[in-house]
């Protein structure tokens, strides 16, 4: 996506200071270590100083009073590069979405209520009793089960899956291959040890401004309901399971798995691959490293890493003893055989 805008203009948009001209063009934004002639980059924490000497870029977004040792450059001083290059990005280059109309091939319900200005692609099936609000799109080949509640001005990439009775708020992103409401793990064995399938008759909720990335799979509830509250964002390749509470502008890296019927508080962070058992809390303000695996409640805000999970100044104490096992090893040996040694004087007749 290719813009023609003036760096005077930008650097209004962000309340900064050019040095150079500011009536060159600008025709995109780039990395500062892929930048190019005419692309706006900026420079950000110390780890991409070293890309500064040989960037290519027109202009870069740096903190104010940076020694601007390039002449070459055109410098626009803000207080947060990287926070001022994220709004001239959402500003000037949000793509944009262009489904527009119903496509013939779409399957609707007659019973389906479709709101204003409703966008749907080829393909889709809406069933009996689903309601759709005004502005959202949904894309091609998706399937939305009876009953079926979907907000104002939500985008619904393709291939997603709604069961039935699912509820979205407003503004809920779900992209590519997203399911929505599939049954729980819910199996009990018999007297035989067959497993046999306990019917899941809940349903899952997400509220406004989520935002859940592809082939993410959030289950129904067995009773009651699953929930991802307000402006919460989970990554691709999530798995939550049923009856499972994810509370407000909580954000998960891909690949974290949480258990049935455990609590996430508000404002959580998860990294990568995160596991959560179940029937357990995880308090408000909690961050969980990458990898960790977390089989009880962790009530208090902090930062947790590892196997169990753990404070993380406990988890690097322990990872730093476990790194120096081998070199433990070795001076224990050294200092049981010494005690042996010491023994066998002990053991000599004293003269």
């Amino acid at each position: 996506m290719t813009k023609n805008l003036l760096i005077s203009e930008i650097a209004r948009l962000v309340g900064g200071i050019v040095s150079g001209s500011g009536e060159k063009i600008i025709t995109g934004l780039n990395k500062i270590e892929d930048a190019g002639e005419g692309e706006l980059t900026f420079l950000g924490g110390a780890a991409y100083q070293k890309y500064f000497p040989a960037t290519k870029a027109t202009a870069i977004l740096v903190k104010r009073d940076f020694e601007k040792s390039r002449s070459d450059l055109i410098y626009i001083e803000v207080d947060d590069p990287g926070k001022a290059f994220l709004v001239i990005l959402t500003h000037y280059f949000t793509p944009e979405i262009t489904l527009q109309g119903i496509d013939p091939s779409a399957y609707i319900h007659p019973t389906a209520f479709i709101g204003p200005n409703v966008s749907i692609g080829k393909n889709v099936v809406i069933e009996e009793g689903c309601v759709i609000g005004k502005g959202t799109k949904i894309f091609h080949n998706t399937v939305i089960l009876r009953n079926t509640v979907i907000g104002d001005d939500c985008l619904i990439f393709q291939n997603v899956s709604l069961r039935e009775d699912s509820v979205l708020g407003n503004r809920v992103i779900l992209h590519p291959g997203v399911v929505i409401g599939s049954d729980g793990f819910g199996f009990t064995p018999d007297q035989n040890g067959v497993y046999q399938k306990i019917p899941q008759i809940g349903i899952v909720i997400i509220e406004d401004d989520v935002e859940i990335g592809a082939n993410t799979t959030i289950d129904r509830a067995a009773l009651g309901h699953t929930i991802i509250k307000r402006g919460t964002k989970i990554d691709n390749l999530v798995q939550i399971a049923h009856n499972v509470s994810v509370g407000e502008d909580t954000v998960m890296s891909a690949q974290v798995g949480i258990a049935g019927s455990s609590k996430i508080g508000r404002h959580c962070v998860l990294a990568g691959q995160v596991g959560i058992t179940g029937h357990i809390e995880i308090g408000d303000n909690v961050i969980i490293g990458a990898q960790s695996g977390v089989p009880k409640s962790l009530p208090e805000a902090g930062t947790y890493f590892g196997y169990p999970a753990k404070p993380l100044n406990v988890a690097l104490r322990t990872e730093g003893h476990i790194r120096n096992l081998e070199k433990y090893a070795s001076r224990i040996k050294k200092l049981e055989d010494k005690i042996v040694q010491l023994e066998k004087l002990l053991e000599k007749p004293q003269a």
